[in-house]
């Protein structure tokens, strides 16, 4: 209890003296702060990706923290799909509560993804193994959590490598509004055309594809 009150309790002292103290090893510990909030849920997502905007500049702190934060979510999401079939999992996702949300999952699985993806705050861990148990598609998980976070992360650089533009230029909260609909719309289009290649293979014979 007292590893994880300390984490919660991180101040932007404490990370801007880590990638200080490291800063010889380039993008490494921005990198790996945010890999880490994928397997250390107190970790601050808002903070540390702030501050790697505000250490690595506006561009290479997003992308920094976009890396680590997708890997996270897809190494737990592939590490939950191998382990899947043992039997703690299976009583964890035959829960009345869980087995419903489950069925959700499987139905809406792009959009919760997505979706939950765009908070800045939330159960990271949680959605990554319900989408895993859940057997979503690895293309379609990979998908959404790249356009998600790239939403999530690039909004959070951008207040943190400047927090007083939204202050001057309130209007242009509606331009991150339009570039998240967007996305979602690019990210559903995408997953229909891989679902279409998926099915067109899948119909094909063994014959003719060795033709």
């Amino acid at each position: 209890m007292n590893i994880i009150h300390q984490l919660q309790e991180l101040k932007e002292e404490d990370l801007l003296a880590f990638l200080d103290q490291y800063r010889s090893f380039g993008p490494l510990p921005g990198i790996l702060l945010t890999f880490l909030k994928s397997f250390i849920p107190p970790l601050p997502t808002i903070l540390i990706v702030g501050v790697n905007a505000a250490v690595y500049g506006l561009w290479l702190g997003f992308l920094y923290s976009w890396i680590g934060i997708v890997l996270g979510c897809l190494v737990t999401f592939a590490v939950i799909r191998k382990i899947a079939d043992r039997p703690y999992w299976q009583r964890w996702a035959e829960r009345p509560r869980v087995s419903k949300g489950m069925r959700w999952v499987r139905r809406n699985a792009f959009s919760y993804v997505f979706l939950l993806s765009l908070f800045p705050v939330g159960p990271f861990v949680v959605i990554n193994i319900a989408a895993a148990l859940a057997r979503m598609r690895f293309r379609s998980f990979a998908v959404a959590i790249l356009l998600g976070k790239a939403v999530m992360v690039f909004l959070i650089s951008f207040i943190g490598h400047d927090p007083a533009r939204f202050l001057r230029h309130p209007e242009e909260a509606i331009y991150a509004l339009l570039f998240v609909a967007a996305t979602w719309w690019v990210g559903r289009r995408v997953e229909a055309y891989g679902i279409r290649r998926s099915a067109a293979g899948a119909a094909v014979p063994d014959e003719e594809r060795s033709v």
